[in-house]
């Protein structure tokens, strides 16, 4: 017999059963874990990169201080203005002979313009011959552009007399048989109390008389036009300088970006382009309106360059920023929300955002009440890119560039 004081009931010891459940659990609870270590290890370095980042962009000055701007909904592309590839007709000459020949004048047959780096040229039989510089090496960089000079828009004068605005240097007069320069207006003087920081373009009467003349900002250089266009600023101006007194008058003030000008066929006013605004201002020289300024062309369908006479009695405005309707513009977008673009100015640099606006070459023919006649155009700027003037000359558009290397030439007869 057994004592029963002395002895205990051993449970029995029940064999552990192991299944596909009991990996799953551990697996569930190990894997949760590494996701929670993974989770917060990546949520520390993203903070630790964006938390700097935000103070960065807190404390950072922007460059610009941009002005809210109000446009129009944009003119449908329908009619004169649908779109087509009528520029990619055209043909490059001189490529890589010339860089930037923003404005084009001819004598006869022979052409002249001024380039990127400071020369004022001549094209005679395919024959590109510097004539003059306006200013000093060394010359090609864009820090290097206040001293070297970047002439801009070319005239020619009475008895054959070329006339140049350099955006730094200011007005000159320039033989083109001898290459002697005479500076006219020096971009050194203030006019009215302010500086001229961006001459930009001229148009003389046919007595050689008067020069009107714009200065597209008294705070911004021609190598910062991007900073320019983005702020909006309205301290763009329309100038008269007068051969005879050398006095220099204050015509207009407050534009955005006064660019191209040019004399109507009877000199009775002057056309601008208030390039930031995409329009065409006019601004009345003689006669019962003398002084008085409209509106000629209002909510264009891009933002206008250099203006010159057609043939037909009106005007050619190149562009090479468009503002497409149907389709999206960045500018108009950003036009009321200058803090995006103050925002956008701190972290990015000027060419980075330029590189954001669509190439897209677009010439267009004004009326001479200012009516759209016929448009050229080149969508993503395959041929002629980056145009800023249609000069027109024995049937042909020579269109200029204010950065590419090559004049464009359109046979008219073939559009």
């Amino acid at each position: 017999m057994e004592d029963g004081d002395g002895l205990r009931q051993r449970r029995p010891i029940r064999p552990q059963v192991i299944t596909d459940d009991s990996y799953v659990q551990e697996a569930e609870s190990t894997g949760t874990y590494s996701g929670k270590v993974f989770r917060a290890t990546l949520t520390c370095l993203a903070l630790a990169l964006i938390i700097p980042s935000l103070a960065a962009v807190c404390f950072l000055e922007s460059p610009i201080e941009p002005q809210a701007l109000s446009f129009q909904t944009p003119p449908l592309m329908t009619g004169v203005l649908e779109a087509n590839l009528k520029l990619r007709k055209a043909e490059r000459l001189y490529e890589g002979q010339l860089v930037g020949p923003e404005s084009i004048a001819n004598i006869g047959d022979v052409l002249y313009t001024g380039t990127a780096d400071g020369q004022i040229v001549k094209i005679e039989d395919d024959k590109i011959t510097t004539i003059a510089r306006l200013g000093t090496p060394p010359c090609g960089a864009r820090e290097n552009e206040p001293n070297c000079g970047r002439p801009l828009g070319i005239r020619v004068g009475p008895n054959g007399t070329l006339f140049v605005a350099d955006a730094y240097q200011g007005i000159f007069k320039v033989n083109p048989v001898t290459g002697e320069v005479e500076r006219l207006v020096s971009s050194r003087t203030p006019i009215q109390g302010k500086k001229m920081s961006f001459v930009n373009d001229l148009t003389v009467t046919s007595d050689g008389r008067k020069i009107y003349f714009t200065d597209s900002s008294s705070k911004w250089q021609r190598k910062d036009y991007p900073l320019l266009v983005m702020e909006g600023t309205d301290d763009g101006r329309l100038l008269e300088y007068d051969t005879m007194t050398k006095e220099v008058k204050v015509l207009m003030s407050g534009l955005r970006f006064a660019n191209g000008v040019q004399l109507s066929p009877a000199e009775d006013f002057v056309l601008i382009a208030e390039t930031t605004m995409a329009r065409v201002r006019r601004y009345y020289v003689s006669g019962l309106t003398k002084g008085g300024v409209d509106t000629f062309v209002d909510n264009m369908p891009g933002f206008p360059d250099n203006i010159r006479l057609s043939s037909t009695g009106g005007y050619w405005v190149a562009m090479s920023a468009v503002r497409l309707n149907p389709g999206f513009s960045m500018m108009d977008f950003l036009a009321d929300k200058p803090w995006i673009k103050k925002l956008a100015f701190k972290i990015f640099s000027p060419d980075t955002i330029i590189k954001f606006v669509p190439r897209y070459s677009l010439v267009l023919e004004l009326g001479e009440k200012g009516s759209y006649k016929r448009s050229f155009h080149d969508p993503n700027g395959e041929v002629v890119t980056y145009v800023s003037e249609a000069h027109e000359h024995d049937g042909y558009l020579y269109m200029g560039s204010f950065r590419s290397p090559f004049i464009c030439r359109l046979n008219l007869n073939d559009v």
